[in-house]
């Protein structure tokens, strides 16, 4: 069976870090959690993939944050790993195959790596090995309804069940609305996951 992953991200923000581009002094995109799914043929979820990961240059978490994520500095503190070690796991848990995003995300991604190998970490799995794609402006232009929706809304808008216990900005279940999303395009016919994301 042919599989490829979903994932989402959530990562250090502030009251208006996104209007203003992360621009301010000391103001990275350091990930904070990882949110990864494996879909099978039929859309169905193979398995899944979730981690919390410690920032490096901004270690404790903006009340911002915690408040749009629901993630707590005590959480991160108790359960997170290094980020080359997560950045790592993520890449051996997409094994070379296609990882989708709703957004950018693979640009969070190589900065953190890069940050990462520049303090010496070593990170395992190479990132190469995995073709990843931003499929929102595809899905943004097929079902215009959702150009307005951040992916934990997905399910929302298009008037799917909530598909797993949570909330939106928890990358977990971002991917879960994802999920539900390309699969009821899909199996429906509305706009059909184009075989080069796969």
């Amino acid at each position: 069976m042919s599989t490829f992953v979903l994932f989402d991200l959530e990562f250090t923000s502030w009251a208006g870090a996104l209007e203003q581009g992360w621009s301010a002094p000391g103001q990275l995109r350091e990930i904070v959690q990882i949110g990864a799914l494996r879909i099978g043929d039929d859309y169905s979820v193979v398995e899944e993939y979730e981690v919390l990961v410690r920032p490096v240059v901004n270690p404790e978490l903006s009340p911002y944050f915690t408040d749009l994520t629901g993630v707590t500095q005590e959480m991160v503190d108790r359960e997170g790993i290094a980020p080359a070690q997560a950045l790592g796991d993520f890449l051996g848990f997409c094994q070379g195959q296609s990882a989708l995003s709703y957004g950018n995300d693979m640009v969070v991604i190589g900065e953190n790596l890069g940050w990462a190998r520049a303090r010496g970490e070593e990170v395992k799995h190479g990132f190469l090995g995995t073709s990843f794609s931003n499929v929102r402006p595809w899905l943004n232009s097929a079902v215009p309804e959702t150009a307005s929706a951040n992916v934990g809304r997905l399910w929302e808008v298009l008037g799917l069940p909530k598909p797993a216990a949570g909330r939106e900005h928890s990358a977990l279940f971002d991917c879960y609305s994802f999920a539900a999303a390309i699969k009821h395009l899909s199996v429906t016919g509305t706009a059909p996951l184009p075989g080069a994301f796969r």
